[in-house]
């Protein structure tokens, strides 16, 4: 008899990775079917008990704790009974008890189905009544375990101590990137379950920031901010182990914690303040850092810090305005299509998290690295880069955002990728007039990006007026929501003005930066932009296309998914890609002849990527199983390109071949 075909809702694989097959032949061997119904020998009780899925695992762990952990039968025990006051009901699943006092609960560990929070929530109550210092968790799928530190919370370990191991063994040894990656390793083998980054900040604002007196945002982002410097230069050979450790008492913790943090402001200058110092208490980052310190924030394409901060930036202020995060598939999508080249400038005005550039920038950082003949590997984001790489990044990428958190957090990510680097600026892209006169006011803003600023200012196509640039390549997903009402910032637009002159009421903000967006291209030039799909159909927006054909030759219009950006909007919308008109033929890339007729690339993205919460949708291999990427990556699904060959071709390649056909001067 096989536990698979009892426990027919996991995994045998899953089993596998969790319990090892010498463990499961063991439970196996005490099996035995009577009357039709299944028993299991129980290791501790030496008796047959029925072999329910609960009662399986239990014996898993028994055996595990004995097989594994070399723990002795002596000091195991189940259904131990825990008293809160009078009442003595509740049982404990499986008790190890103290080698040295042989009656205190040393370990509990509690096997059942549900919510992990539940599961977390019985354990905290049972150690808090026992003192037991350790706990563990585990539906057959997911094993999680936690030393407490006082009675008011857990640490997350990434294992309990074996009979020869105290616990800080396993909380206090030296770590390098490889533990992370071998966390990693045992977390993807938990499945579609196992949970994010953003789940656990969830838990942590749940538990612990809630109660802190801080802001959420800001504590949150220090301390991931301070642990991508930890793991790159670690990795990079600057230090010999990981810092970002709950290893110490709260008080060193807190020293420890802050020291670093300091390194990496002074390493990736202009996201904090210089005096800027971690407000939470030693208790409070004890715990926090004790969650975060077993996950990796780095891969091929950083998308476990980027949903983080998505979720921080868009419950903090950037759902108010009206913008939106673009999901990561999408940028790919218009990433591929515009192609930009290393020679090229690139530009994001409403940058976000600064989804376009960075992404641009990998796209970019793979030419350069195939020119060179060096591979692209999982950890492509923390890996050192040739110059060429950096180059790119510090001369050739820009952003720019009117929202003080997304234009950090864009900052941060940038400098990452431009070795301390980056030109991405606090600005109000649609009221460029003001621009002057806010940066010869502000010292601060001067200060922090002045070097950025220094450089946009040569894009100029007129010196000493901040309204026409230069740009290779534009790609952005303006603000959605609001209109523009304040005369001053509508006036220097055509748009903000009606066919016979005088000046609108108000204006949609996407509007807006459509002809602003349109300023900064180059002749020649082409762009990205994210669009309500009511601009492309209404008729009161007819005076718009028309604005568009007039300068720009519409290479495509792709239609998104209506569950593109939900959870936060249900907006039907569409991406629009143009190219300025140009009949210089000096550069054969921006060569764009004006037509009168010509073809337009449409598409409609039929494949969902999110369902009706907002949840991504995993795609699935041939044989059904959830697929991921060469780099280890949960592949989304969706029909807008073939992801590493391992899906089918979708809209980009269609637009390629459509572009060939057509001789568009980028492909």
């Amino acid at each position: 008899m096989l536990i698979k075909e009892l426990l027919d809702n996991l995994n045998s694989a899953v089993l596998t990775d969790l319990f090892g097959s010498k463990v499961i032949e063991a439970v196996e061997e005490k099996l035995v079917e009577k009357n039709g119904k299944s028993y299991v020998s129980c290791l501790v009780r030496n008796k047959e008990v029925i072999a329910k899925p609960e009662e399986l695992v239990r014996q898993l762990w028994l055996h595990r704790l004995v097989v594994d952990y070399k723990y002795p039968i002596s000091r195991l025990t189940v259904e131990y009974p825990v008293t809160f006051g009078r009442d003595s009901s509740k049982r404990a699943g499986i008790v190890v008890f103290d080698a040295d006092r042989p009656t205190v609960p040393y370990l509990i560990v509690e096997v059942k189905q549900g919510k992990l929070k539940d599961g977390k929530e019985q354990l905290r109550s049972y150690t808090h009544a026992t003192g037991a210092p350790l706990a563990l968790w585990c539906n057959g799928v997911q094993a999680i375990a936690w030393h407490r530190k006082n009675p008011n919370y857990f640490v997350e370990i990434p294992d309990v101590p074996s009979a020869t191991q105290t616990i800080d063994d396993i909380v206090g040894q030296p770590w390098t990137v490889d533990n992370l990656i071998d966390i990693e390793k045992k977390r993807e083998a938990e499945g579609k379950g196992a949970r994010s980054l953003k789940q656990l900040i969830e838990d942590m604002e749940d538990e612990v920031l809630a109660n802190a007196g801080v802001d959420v945002f800001e504590e949150v982002f220090k301390l991931i901010f301070t642990k991508l410097y930890d793991e790159m230069y670690c990795f990079r050979g600057r230090y010999k182990y990981l810092r970002f450790r709950n290893s110490n008492t709260a008080a060193q913790l807190k020293a420890n914690i802050q020291g670093l943090f300091d390194n990496a402001r002074k390493q990736w200058p202009g996201v904090f303040a210089d005096d800027e110092k971690i407000k939470l208490g030693p208790e409070h980052l004890q715990v926090c850092v004790g969650s975060l310190e077993e996950w990796k924030l780095f891969n091929s394409n950083l998308d476990v810090v980027d949903e983080a901060f998505e979720y921080l930036v868009n419950k903090s202020s950037k759902g108010e305005k009206g913008q939106y995060f673009t999901p990561r598939w999408v940028i790919d999508m218009c990433v591929k299509m515009l192609n930009p080249h290393e020679s090229e400038t690139v530009i994001d005005t409403a940058c976000g998290s600064a989804g376009f550039t960075v992404h641009a920038i990998f796209h970019v950082w793979k030419q350069i690295l195939e020119d060179e003949g060096l591979p692209v590997s999982h950890l492509f984001t923390m890996e050192d880069k040739p110059q060429r790489c950096k180059d790119y990044v510090q001369d050739k990428v820009f952003a720019i955002d009117f929202d003080e958190k997304s234009v950090r957090v864009a900052r941060c990510l940038n400098l990452i990728a431009g070795d301390g680097q980056t030109n991405v600026l606090h600005l109000n892209t649609l009221d460029w007039p003001k621009w002057d006169e806010r940066i010869r006011q502000d010292e601060d803003w001067q200060e922090t990006y002045g070097p950025g600023w220094t450089k946009l200012k040569k894009l100029r196509a007129v010196k000493n007026n901040n309204r026409a640039f230069q740009f290779d390549v534009l790609m952005a997903n303006p603000p959605f929501a609001g209109d523009i009402k304040q005369s001053d910032m509508l006036s220097p637009y055509e748009l903000g003005h009606k066919i016979n002159g005088k000046l609108e009421t108000k204006v949609g903000r996407d509007l807006l930066f459509i002809e602003r967006n349109l300023d900064f291209l180059r002749p020649g030039g082409r762009m990205a932009v994210v669009l309500p799909q009511g601009r492309f159909n209404n008729a009161s927006d007819k005076r718009v296309r028309e604005f568009i054909g007039e300068r720009c030759r519409i290479l495509s219009v792709v239609g998104l998914h209506p569950s593109t950006f939900k959870p936060h909007t249900g907006t039907k919308t569409s991406v629009l890609f143009i190219q300025k008109w140009n009949e210089d033929t000096a550069d054969p890339r921006y060569y764009c002849p004006k037509l009168d007729d010509y073809p337009i690339f449409f598409a409609t993205q039929k494949l969902e990527s999110k369902d009706t919460s907002g949840e991504k949708i995993i795609a699935k291999d041939t044989d059904g199983s959830l697929l991921r990427d060469t780099h280890g990556h949960w592949a989304i699904q969706h029909d807008l390109f073939n992801h590493e060959g391992l899906t089918q071709d979708g809209i980009a390649e269609a637009f390629a071949e459509f572009a060939a056909k057509e001789r568009l001067s980028f492909f």
